[in-house]
């Protein structure tokens, strides 16, 4: 029987699949990400590369089965974000995210066999409110260093959603995977009824 697989070691793109009642295997990729974003400034390129590379690569080793592959990609001021390394450099990127927008890149494809087979990108703008240093420092202290792994320095979920002043878009690329046109796509292949 064909089975479903998270191509990722993200908690929250789990538990969101979770939630949503999906049955899956998880099994984490061994992806160049500095490659992809060496190839491209463009934000959308760069996330739909690296989430069909994590599909492709555990398609490749689990043949047979649907693999899911995710991955976000932050914008601001014209500069691209990676992780920060750590706390001080975490300090920096919200110093420099301080009152201004935020561009969220997240993209999701499905590969099955060593191949792509599907693929989304979705975005989402997030107006970052002025933050002072006394806000950053506290901020850190709560949440380092559960923050280091994510590439905006934020969980929604949590206290993170206290850095912005507005939100528009999709609340699950926010979140890290474009979740309702991953569930229709898996409708589609009859991976989930319909």
């Amino acid at each position: 029987m064909t089975g479903l697989i998270l191509a990722s070691g993200s908690s929250i793109r789990r538990k969101m699949l979770e939630d949503a009642g999906l049955e899956f295997d998880v099994v984490r990729p061994d992806v160049d990400e500095e490659r992809a974003k060496a190839s491209s400034t463009e934000p959308g390129k760069i996330a739909q590369e690296l989430a069909e590379a994590k599909a492709l690569v555990v398609s490749a080793l689990r043949p047979g089965n649907w693999v899911i592959g995710s991955d976000s990609v932050v914008a601001a001021g014209g500069r691209l974000f990676n992780k920060p390394a750590s706390r001080e450099e975490a300090a920096g990127h919200l110093r420099f995210f301080s009152g201004k927008p935020m561009l969220l890149t997240s993209s999701v494809a499905l590969a099955r066999d060593g191949q792509v087979d599907w693929s989304h990108v979705g975005t989402a703008e997030l107006m970052v409110r002025d933050l002072s240093d006394d806000f950053i420092d506290a901020y850190l202290q709560m949440e380092w260093p559960g923050v280091g792994y994510t590439v905006g320095v934020f969980r929604m979920e949590g206290p993170g959603i206290q850095l912005f002043d507005s939100v528009v878009g999709d609340h699950f690329a926010i979140l890290g995977m474009p979740l309702i046109p991953l569930l229709q796509a898996l409708r589609e292949r009859e991976m989930l009824q319909s």
